[in-house]
């Protein structure tokens, strides 16, 4: 199996910025992107040169085979031509001046076809073309003498300047053909070279755009895989409980999406298990730690908060009375109590905590303190009764013993509440405010009724 780790110069560019900007989406299209091009550029070269090629073949079809052809025809007209010459001369008749014409207009139409070869101009066709007209011209002057009855003129102009045109065109003419097989072969030479050349190009091509492409899917496929690598080792060491462990990606698509929520989940874990390490197994709520890291969150913030601390007054003669299961019953109960009211009328924000025994806290803001606080009271005072026999409520109070073993009785459950804010007084940290917070709560334990008091002294 193939490690990330194993292909790091490939790695290093997931961190390359415009790299590590693109989403999943984008890499994957740059990797088809890659392939697309590569492929593209191959076609696009095989195709050239095989126009190439066959623009050299269609040459040799199209022109140079039938110019060879048109320079053999070429010698046969002419020898028409000739022969047709020689007997007007002797037998003077006109069908055979018609042939000699017909045989002109065909060796002006082999010329011409001859005019379209690439080597035209080394044919020396201009040549030929003035002598052949040269010949026509005399033609007709040799058919001028015979008409007049001057054949030996005209014989004379037949055997002399006629014949020597007549030689001097079949030996223009035949250096056509050898000319002609020369530039065939240096064409079919061209051909075979372009044939392979074109071959060893597209297998090179080929080769490379299999390469590039491999590489451009095999790097977004390890992107993809070393991330979720680092992912899954982070999660692993987070199970664990090693919640300082970072995955170190600087990715900023939907992988550095997934990286960031992770590390905010693995911070909110860290919160949650020192909570939970801190928290009361009776309510489960959190204890003295996690309150305390909450109020000192706050100041450092420059929040406005409501500490509020409160106790249940004549707890103990109940646990006394009743025993400890009805005890904690009182002690969950009063959890829900503040948790719900907490939920009513706070904020999301706010922190309820369980110092232990039947001590709980609340930080709120100071706006809904009041509220909160009113809640409290009237929904513990309402469930408290419950917790006692028929005729202690009947009775209003329990009989017990004090701490001293005084025997002495002892109202009906209530709940005092002492609330701190930093609205008008400074705190620096947590021990300053729950040092005013006990002073109050003993104040507000002085009166036999479930109350709260809001400090509202400045510093």
């Amino acid at each position: 199996m193939i490690e990330p780790s194993h292909w790091s110069g490939l790695t290093r560019l997931f961190d390359w910025k415009p790299f590590s900007r693109l989403t999943i989406a984008g890499k994957m299209l740059v990797g088809y992107a890659v392939l697309v091009i590569l492929t593209l550029t191959v076609v696009g070269y095989v195709l050239v040169s095989l126009y190439r090629i066959n623009s050299l073949s269609r040459n040799i079809v199209t022109v140079n085979i039938p110019g060879d052809a048109a320079a053999g025809r070429l010698i046969e007209t002419l020898l028409a031509q000739e022969t047709y010459e020689k007997r007007y001369l002797i037998l003077r008749r006109q069908d055979l001046a018609h042939l000699y014409w017909e045989r002109a207009k065909e060796f002006s139409a082999n010329l011409e076809e001859l005019k379209r070869v690439d080597l035209a101009r080394n044919l020396q066709l201009e040549t030929i073309e003035k002598l052949h007209a040269r010949y026509g011209e005399l033609y007709l002057e040799m058919t001028e003498y015979v008409r007049k009855g001057k054949v030996t003129s005209a014989e004379e102009l037949s055997n002399g300047d006629m014949s020597d045109v007549v030689e001097r065109l079949f030996i223009l003419i035949r250096t056509i053909p050898p000319k002609l097989r020369a530039s065939l072969d240096d064409q079919m030479q061209m051909i075979n070279t372009a044939t392979r050349s074109t071959l060893r190009t597209t297998i090179v091509l080929c080769a490379l755009s299999t390469i590039f492409s491999v590489l451009a899917s095999l790097l977004v496929t390890l992107y993809i895989a070393s991330s979720l690598k680092k992912l899954k080792a982070a999660a692993g060491h987070v199970a664990e409980g090693d919640f300082e462990y970072n995955t170190q990606l600087h990715a900023e698509d939907e992988i550095g999406d997934l990286d960031r929520s992770f590390d905010t989940m693995r911070v909110r874990l860290k919160k949650l298990e020192e909570m939970y390490r801190d928290a009361s197994p009776l309510t489960r709520l959190p204890g003295g730690i996690a309150i305390e890291q909450d109020i000192q969150r706050r100041l450092d913030s420059k929040q406005p908060i409501a500490l509020c601390v409160m106790d249940i007054d004549n707890f103990k003669s109940v646990n006394d009375r009743y025993g400890y299961t009805v005890g904690n019953d009182v002690i969950v109960e009063t959890a829900k109590i503040v948790d719900h009211a907490a939920k009513k009328h706070g904020m999301p924000t706010d922190f309820v905590g369980h110092i232990g025994g039947d001590d709980f806290v609340v930080v709120t803001d100071p706006d809904r303190m009041n509220l909160l606080c009113d809640e409290i009271i009237a929904q513990f005072d309402g469930k408290a009764p419950q917790y006692y026999s028929e005729q202690d409520r009947k009775n209003g109070y329990i009989t017990g013993k004090s701490r001293q073993g005084v025997e002495m009785r002892f109202p009906i459950m209530t709940i005092s509440i002492a609330v701190v804010t930093n609205l008008q007084r400074s705190f620096n940290n947590p021990l300053e405010m729950s040092a005013v917070a006990i002073e109050l709560k003993e104040y507000a334990k002085s009166f036999q009724r479930s109350l709260y008091v809001v400090d509202k002294r400045r510093s």
